[in-house]
Formats: structure tokens, sequence, C-alpha cells
């Protein structure tokens, strides 16, 4: 029986390669952060969810450390059986606090607390309406979910009430959308979401895993940069970004969807517990962003710094403030080509990024995909900057 299978296996692996999307895995020789080596090569890494440069951080490392030694390595246990340490309910209270929310729930992933949400609050009488470009993760989440399902058009308000409209005769209504959405560095407008979920009697998720630590005057992601506290009922997060780039996620919210999640998500009851360095050190990373916002506001001068630079140079960016920064070339001939030649261009001189692509992307809509560190230097950013100008010309693309 195999024979066949395997043959089908081989057909799509090379569908996969013929179609230019067969995704090759480079070694990183080094702890991740804004100087790394790969191939033998050091290079400057511009393509990490490292925002506040945690990653290797020492602080971080021997918050891990201490945690590792003082309470092991693993659980080996769900939660509800013998799977929860004190660090792990003092995380769950630090991320409330810091979010100003009521309770928090932890998972191994993020993904898996997209994957985990929808189905044990919602039914066949309820409806999700969901932003067209939001994550993997909460489309899978929803599909999992017997409610109705609903799509808007990318942060389109216009067509978020015609969508809320038809979805009027659900029982309840559930607006979900990425707070950033991770291939553009779009915020979301969730205060102008939160009006219409008002209008529409609609509660509000917003998944902040691109926002968390970066996004706001103090971080605290796209509720803050909205000014929409106390608005939305559900954010869902990472620490795989910006706290620190380990793994592990949360649903942090209202007390009793928090509770109920905890009876009912599967995710939840059937995935060991974070592993308790990981809680540890990601406790410490808020307790950080608690202390000072100087790692927020490095960030954010090192965003400017590198718009501004590509932007006199004639490169085509999504504007915005977030540091994830499109380098755009869909307006320029065989796009999908030039966006993976100037990546591999970009690598010989020591900058690190990836291109994109259909249908990763729209069609005309291929890029690369620049993500800025508060760990980078204003020379590693201008030098990043003078290569860009190198290979542009280089490939005529300025």
């Amino acid at each position: 029986m195999y024979d066949n299978f395997q043959e089908f296996l081989q057909q799509e692996i090379s569908d996969i390669k013929e179609a230019g999307l067969y995704k090759r895995e480079r070694i990183i020789a080094t702890p991740q952060g804004v100087e790394i080596e790969t191939n033998g090569k050091k290079v400057l890494n511009f393509c990490a969810n490292n925002y506040l440069g945690l990653s290797s951080d020492p602080r971080v490392m021997a918050a891990a450390n201490y945690t590792f030694f003082k309470y092991g390595y693993g659980m080996a246990s769900v939660r509800f059986i013998c799977g929860t340490q004190q660090v792990h309910k003092d995380l769950e209270d630090k991320i409330s606090e810091f979010l100003g929310t009521e309770d928090t729930i932890l998972y191994s992933s993020a993904f898996d607390a997209n994957g985990g949400i929808f189905e044990p609050l919602l039914g066949e009488q309820d409806a999700i309406i969901s932003d067209e470009l939001n994550h993997a993760s909460i489309i899978d989440g929803v599909r999992l979910c017997k409610a109705k399902r609903f799509r808007y058009k990318n942060n389109d308000m216009e067509d978020l009430e015609e969508v809320l409209q038809d979805a009027r005769e659900a029982r309840f209504k559930l607006i979900v959308t990425d707070g950033v959405f991770s291939m553009d560095g779009t915020i979301a407008q969730v205060d102008k979401i939160c009006d219409l979920a008002d209008k529409y009697n609609a509660l509000v998720m917003v998944d902040d895993s691109h926002a968390t630590g970066v996004v706001g005057k103090t971080g605290r992601g796209t509720v803050e940069y909205c000014n929409a506290q106390g608005r939305v009922d559900i954010i869902s997060t990472t620490f795989g970004k910006a706290l620190g780039g380990a793994s592990g996620g949360c649903i942090s919210g209202k007390k009793e969807i928090v509770e109920l999640l905890r009876q009912r998500s599967r995710p939840y009851l059937f995935s060991n517990s974070l592993a308790p360095a990981i809680t540890g050190a990601t406790l410490e990373v808020l307790n950080m962003l608690s202390e000072t916002t100087a790692l927020h506001d490095k960030l954010y001068e090192n965003t400017q710094l590198f718009r501004k630079g590509m932007t006199e140079a004639g490169f085509k960016i999504v504007p915005g403030v977030h540091p994830i920064t499109p380098v755009l070339f869909g307006h320029l001939p065989n796009d999908a080509k030039l966006s993976q030649e100037f990546a591999n261009e970009l690598l010989e001189e020591g900058i690190y990024v990836i291109g994109f692509y259909f249908p990763v992307v729209p069609k005309g809509k291929s890029r690369i995909r620049v993500q800025i560190s508060a760990a980078h230097s204003h020379e590693q950013i201008n030098f990043a900057v003078e290569k860009f100008i190198k290979v542009g010309k280089k490939l005529g693309a300025i």
C-alpha cells in the first residue's frame, strides 16, 4: 500500500518544488540574535520576531536557568492533573496585570490557544466574523467550531458592518482579528471594531502575537495603541516573539471565558504544561517590560530610522509604524522571482531576510519582509539600508 502512497507524496513534493514553494531550513550555528552565523557565514538577522532582542538576553537566560533548577525540566503532566506549579499561576497573574484583563490561561503555543478557544465557547446558533487575513491558527480554530462562519475584507470597517448585519440572527457574535497583520505590519482598527461590536452587540477577540511588548505607548498591544482598554473581551498572544522568543501562548480576558476554557479547551486539557524554564523566563520578561519602556522606545527609534532610509532610497514600503517593514516588488516585472533573487543577493552581502510571493501573499504583491529589533544598532541598520541600495541598483529595483 505504501508504494502507491509514496508515489502520491513524491508528486506532491515535486509540485511544491516546481511552484517555488519548497521551504529549506538554514541551520543557525549561534544563539538567536541580530548577529548570527549560518552556512559558515556571519550575517545580520533582519527576519526574526525577536523584536525586543530578548531571545538571548542575560537576564532572561538567568531567569530560565534559575527556574530550571528550582522547578525542573518538564512537568510530564497536563495542568489539571499534576502539571501546575506556582510559577504557572504567577505568570498568568502577571499577564493579566500587564494586559489589564481579568484572568489568563496558558497554552503550550499560541497556535494551540487560537485553535482551542472557539469550539468551547460557541455553537451552531452563533457566528464568528473573521478578518480575511487572520493567522492560520485562527482559521484552523474557526474550522473546529460549529458556529456559522463569516469573513470580512482586511481591516475594512464598512465591509465588517455589512457582515455583522448578515449575521444579525446569530445568538452570539464574535469578531476576531489579528492585532497586527504579519505580512504587512498593518495595525487593526481595534477601536472602530469595538464601536461596531457595541452597535451590533458582538464580542471582540484580538490576536496580539505581533503586538504584545511591541505596540502601544508601553507595549501593551493594539488595545493600548487604539485606546480600547476594557472593550476587548479576549486577547490571545504568544511568548515566542517579543516576549523572549521561546514558545508558549495564552488567552487573556474575561474571567468566565478563561474559567470555561480551563474546563473544555482541548489543547489545554490534553497538552503538557508549559515548561517551567520558559514560564519563569517569560515572567521575567514581563517584569522587565513593567520596569521601563527603554527597549520598546529603542525599537521604534530603530524602526523609524530604517523606514526613513528605505523611503529616501526610493524603495516602496508599506506605510506604518510597526517594526515589520515590507519592501514591495509587485510594481516591478517578474516580482516573484525578483523577491527571491533580492533576498539571495542580500545574504551574500551579509543581510539575512526572506522573500515572500504568491501564494504566501497575493499575486503582484511580492515582498521582502524586514523585521527590526531593539537590539539592532544604528550602524547595523544603516549598513542594511546600504546593502538594499546596492542590490536594488544591481537588480534594477530602484
